[in-house]
């Protein structure tokens, strides 16, 4: 049996980016955290933030320098996730919209990651999670 246990960014400064991504996901960071290792628990997954000399950030979209991954957060009400996320530090990258309200967004954290705030036609939100369409 194979199970995800973390997701890990590289990034130079780890507590910063973890301040970062817990005001983005309103989960504290871990307690033990410190400038070499920093995490941010939800459900089985971690998501982590290491410490890397010489750290080179993405210039997204440029291929020179290529994003390592990035997030996708489904979002209930997009403008104002938008304003928290750039209250927080996040940039505007990019507004893929329509006209009917749903599309992403693609931000890019403090360090230049670029991360997603989606809104999905047909995703309903419960107490339990997200219901997602189903696919033909």
């Amino acid at each position: 049996m194979l199970r995800l246990t973390d997701f890990i960014i590289d990034c130079p400064d780890t507590m910063k980016l973890a301040a970062f991504y817990s005001g983005v996901m309103e989960l504290p960071v871990k307690e033990g955290s410190n400038e070499h290792w920093a995490g941010i628990q939800f459900g089985e997954i971690e998501l982590a933030f290491i410490q890397v000399e010489d750290y080179r950030a993405p210039q997204w979209p440029d291929s020179e320098h290529p994003k390592q991954f990035h997030l996708d957060f489904e979002v209930d009400d997009i403008e104002a996730e938008q304003r928290r996320v750039l209250a927080l530090g996040a940039t505007l990258q990019r507004d893929c919209i329509g006209p009917d309200g749903y599309g992403f967004r693609v931000y890019a954290d403090p360090i230049g990651h670029p991360f997603c705030l989606c809104r999905n036609k047909g995703v309903i939100w419960t107490d339990q999670g997200l219901i997602w369409p189903k696919r033909d």
